[in-house]
């Protein structure tokens, strides 16, 4: 008989569980007194919980990597207000091994509720409707090459769009804003446009794919912005008699999109196109964190907890007060 996996999204307070997840972080951590013990972030496509391994750490820390599927078996704790995992048992899983226990690669990666092929053909009229020539030669070059990444990878590593097809759901929901919004303030919207389907283009080298969550080396040393440029002007020098004025305000674009230098940007917006780009970016970002810290949140009543991107409750719905019963 088969045993009873648990979804993350199902965990409850003082209850024991098994089931597969993926690492998204491993870390060896020694307690006050010296004790070694391991600090996990696993995930599944329902959510993400911090977990420990107490006990028999040296035997455990060596059975499974960062990025790799686990079978663990463990008790939902709550700690601060957060559930937590202690894990009682945990190693490397495979379809070889454990395919007919319910393991399913698929069932450990998050990713996008929205259909990708039909967000790359949404995102593709958008780019079919721009005017500027050297712009859209541009784009279509980049995200032709690019394709197969820029489909499934995710936006971040955990903050915002962070699972398969969250780069492409990011984008095209901010090129819809940029349409809308660089027409309200008279702006160039096809500049627009370029900086926001250009900003974070360097993150398909800078992130693995979502299966195996992590920073590549690249994006280690150099970082998204950097790598994100240099994809640019590679393509920019390919374009016969690219503007030379339209590839600096590109290029500045990408080096300003994050905005402030503590944010680690470059650059801070010097144009009111690279400025609005900024504020499209922040604001898409901040509103799928909110809506995440909801979604995720195991908390009962109108409220999250405090334990969000924001620090802060957030409201789910009505408020419970004044309810008629």
């Amino acid at each position: 008989m088969k045993a009873k996996i648990t979804r993350i999204k199902k965990f409850q307070k003082n209850t024991h569980i098994q089931g597969f997840f993926l690492v998204r972080e491993k870390h060896l951590r020694s307690t006050r007194t010296n004790h070694p013990y391991l600090q996990l972030h696993l995930q599944d496509n329902t959510g993400t919980i911090e977990a420990k391994v107490w006990e028999d750490v040296p035997a455990f820390e060596k059975s499974f990597d960062e990025g790799d599927a686990v079978v663990v078996k463990g008790r939902v704790s709550q700690y601060n207000e957060r559930l937590q995992l202690e894990i009682e048992d945990i190693g490397k899983a495979s379809p070889e091994k454990h395919a007919e226990y319910g393991f399913d690669l698929s069932k450990l990666i998050p990713s996008s509720s929205s259909s990708v092929p039909q967000m790359w053909r949404d995102l593709g009229r958008i780019i079919k409707d721009m005017k500027n020539a050297e712009l859209k030669a541009l784009i279509s070059a980049i995200y032709k090459e690019n394709a197969d990444l820029i489909k499934l990878h995710p936006a971040s590593m955990k903050l915002h769009h962070a699972w398969l097809g969250g780069y492409l759901e990011h984008v095209l929901s901010m090129a819809r804003i940029g349409v809308q919004l660089s027409s309200h303030y008279d702006l160039d919207t096809d500049l627009v446009l370029t900086g926001i389907l250009l900003h974070d283009i360097g993150k398909i080298y800078e992130l693995n794919p979502a299966q195996q969550p992590g920073y590549t080396d690249r994006g280690k040393l150099l970082g998204h912005i950097v790598l994100g440029r240099d994809i640019a002007r590679e393509a920019m020098a390919k374009i016969e008699n690219f503007p030379e004025e339209l590839q600096l305000k590109v290029e500045h674009m990408i080096l300003a999109h994050q905005g402030k230098y503590e944010w680690q940007s470059p650059k801070q917006p010097k144009f009111p196109e690279a400025l609005l780009l900024h504020h499209i970016d922040e604001l898409d970002a901040r509103m799928n964190m909110m809506a995440e810290a909801i979604d995720k949140d195991n908390q009962t009543g109108a409220w999250t907890n405090r334990f969000n991107y924001f620090r802060i409750p957030i409201l789910k719905g009505e408020l419970e007060e004044g309810k008629e019963d």
